[in-house]
């Protein structure tokens, strides 16, 4: 292949209008733009939705619903993969360094029972019920900041 032998796909390109170049072209005179009128002058532009000085329908439609700007999504870890982690106590940095959670200052949650649970120390994360359970019978230790706890 040679870069003076490639050419765009048949259909892909068509050659830019010319106008303005007479009669016999089919675009001269008005170019294609009809006569009078604002769309047919330089310039001649309204915004998306205009419709001539009508209430355009994006404001005769009602609004609804909203947005919760303080809303933020709990970050689920699983109970298996914090055994995989080689260390006693576990906090959010500990799961973010792992890549297990995207950020470390919104909130986690721990979730789900596994049987094969060891002895660890978990900090300033949520847990549920069972996941706590597990942990506590193998002589782990959840454990939160008043922060943590009242937060969620």
């Amino acid at each position: 292949m040679k870069l003076n032998t490639i050419r765009p796909a048949s259909g892909s390109s068509s050659p830019k209008k010319r106008v303005g170049r007479g009669i016999g072209s089919g675009w001269g005179k008005t170019c294609g733009r009809g006569h009078k009128g604002q769309k047919s002058r330089a310039g001649g532009f309204h915004k998306i939705g205009f419709e001539g000085g009508q209430m355009p329908l994006q404001r005769r439609l009602p609004k609804r619903g909203f947005t919760v700007y303080g809303k933020c999504k709990i970050q689920e870890v699983k109970l298996s993969d914090l055994v995989a982690i080689n260390k006693d106590v576990i906090d959010p940095n500990v799961l973010f360094e792992k890549g297990l959670v995207k950020s470390a200052h919104d909130p986690i949650k721990i979730i789900g029972i596994d049987a094969a649970v060891r002895a660890i120390r978990i900090k300033d994360i949520l847990i549920t019920r069972g996941a706590r359970a597990a942990i506590e019978q193998h002589g782990g230790v959840v454990e939160f900041t008043q922060e943590v706890a009242n937060g969620i």
